[in-house]
C-alpha cells in the first residue's frame, strides 16, 4: 500500500519536512555523541592524546592499527591506579579490622603474635612484622570460608570504613579520570581486567559497583580452595595456601594463565605492575600492534598524594627509568588530571 496517497498532498509535504528535520536532529545528536570529549576529567596534553589516538587507531576500520573487538584487551592494577592506595593498602586496613573483630572468637589471638600486636595496636610491633606474619593475619581473615562469605564481609566493612584523611568511604576514593578511561575504552568495545595484588575476593567484592568490571574480568592474588559437595549443597572454601601471588612477575602469569591474550593497553603506578606492562609492550608479536602503557604517577600532594621512589606503598622506581625507554606513557596527576575524585566534581 503507498500510504502517500492517504494523506493529502499539503499534509504529504508538511510530513516530508518533518521526517527530514526529524532525521536532521537525530544525525546532531549522534554527531555530539561522537565528538564529545570523553576525557572531560583529563587536562588537554600528550598524555590524555595518547589514549585517545589509541583508541581512535585500533577502532577505526580500515585503519594500519585496528584491532578486532575479540583482541581488545585493557589491565588495569587497582591500588594506586584505579583508587588511592596511601597512607596504607585499603586490603591491609580491612584485614587489621577483620583480626580485631574476630578476636573474641579466637581468644589465643590476645597472647599469640602477630595477632596480639594488631589487637594490642602495638605500632612499634606492628613496624616489626614481616611477610610471614603479614601472610598468617591474611590467611585467618581470608580463608576457611566461602568466596560468598568473604565477600560480604568485604562489602559490609567498606559500606562504613572511611579514609582517615579524606573522611569519606574508600569507594569514594576512585580516581574520576580512570572511571572515564574504563567507559571510553568500555563505549569501544574493549574488554578491561582488574591484574592486581589485592586478593581476588576482596576485589570482587565492589569492582563492578565501582568500575563497572564484572567478577569474571577480576585477577587477583589467589588461595587454593577445596570443593564440597554436602547435603546437596555445592561450597568452595579457601585453604590457607597461596594458589597466585598476584604482583610483580605473577601479573605477567595472571594475564597469560586468565586472559590469554596480549594486552594493547596496560595501566599501572608501581614497580609491581612492571611484569604487566611489560607484557603488553615487549611480549613476543606485541610490536606488530599499537600499544599503550602507562604509569600514573603520584605527584599531587595537595589533593592526594606525592610518592614514587621513597615510600613503602606503592613504590615507583624501577617505573621511573624504564618508561622513557620503553616508550611508557607516565600520567602525572598533579598536571593531567582536572580533578582526583569524584566528589570534587560536584564542589565546583
Amino acid at each position: 500500500m503507498r500510504w502517500q496517497l492517504l494523506i493529502p498532498r499539503e499534509r504529504a509535504a508538511t510530513t516530508s519536512w518533518l521526517a527530514l528535520l526529524l532525521a536532521m536532529l537525530l544525525l546532531a545528536g549522534c554527531a555530539t555523541t561522537q565528538v564529545g570529549d570523553p576525557l572531560p576529567s583529563w587536562n588537554e596534553g600528550p598524555t590524555k592524546a595518547a589514549i585517545v589516538k589509541l583508541i581512535e587507531d585500533t577502532t577505526r576500520p580500515g585503519s594500519p592499527d585496528f584491532v578486532p573487538p575479540a583482541e581488545r584487551i585493557a589491565t588495569f592494577d587497582n591500588d594506586g591506579t584505579l583508587w588511592s592506595e596511601h597512607p596504607m593498602y585499603v586490603e591491609v586496613v580491612f584485614t587489621l579490622d577483620r583480626i580485631k573483630a574476630l578476636a573474641g572468637q579466637n581468644p589465643s589471638w590476645r597472647t599469640e603474635m602477630p595477632f596480639k600486636a594488631v589487637i594490642d595496636n602495638d605500632q612499634a610491633a606492628l613496624a616489626k612484622l614481616g611477610e610471614e606474619d603479614f601472610f598468617k593475619l591474611i590467611a585467618a581473615t581470608h580463608t576457611g570460608v566461602t568466596s560468598t562469605e568473604f565477600q560480604k564481609a568485604a562489602a559490609d566493612w567498606l559500606a562504613v570504613a572511611r579514609h582517615p584523611r579524606f573522611d569519606r568511604l574508600y569507594t569514594e576514593l576512585v580516581y574520576q579520570p580512570m572511571l572515564e578511561v574504563l567507559a571510553y575504552f568500555r563505549a569501544n568495545g574493549y574488554k578491561s581486567f582488574i591484574v592486581s595484588g589485592g586478593t581476588l575476593n576482596f576485589m570482587r567484592s565492589f569492582a563492578e559497583k565501582a568500575y563497572g568490571i564484572p567478577p569474571e574480568q577480576v585477577i587477583g592474588t589467589s588461595f587454593d580452595a577445596k570443593f564440597t559437595f554436602e547435603n546437596g549443597v555445592a561450597l568452595v572454601k579457601a585453604e590457607p595456601r597461596l594458589m597466585l601471588l598476584d604482583d610483580g612477575p605473577g601479573k605477567g602469569v595472571g594475564i597469560d594463565h586468565f586472559i590469554g591474550r596480549i594486552p594493547i593497553a596496560s595501566f599501572g603506578n608501581s614497580d609491581g605492575d612492571l611484569a604487566m606492562l611489560q607484557t603488553a609492550t615487549n611480549s613476543p608479536g606485541s610490536k606488530a600492534r599499537k600499544r599503550l602503557a602507562a604509569i600514573v604517577w603520584h605527584t599531587d600532594a595537595a589533593r592526594e598524594y606525592a610518592y614514587d621512589r621513597n615510600t613503602h606503598v606503592g613504590r615507583l622506581s624501577q617505573g621511573l627509568d624504564l618508561a622513557p625507554k620503553l616508550g611508557w606513557t607516565l600520567i602525572d596527576m598533579k598536571n593531567d588530571w582536572k580533578v582526583v575524585f569524584p566528589f570534587e566534581k560536584s564542589e565546583k
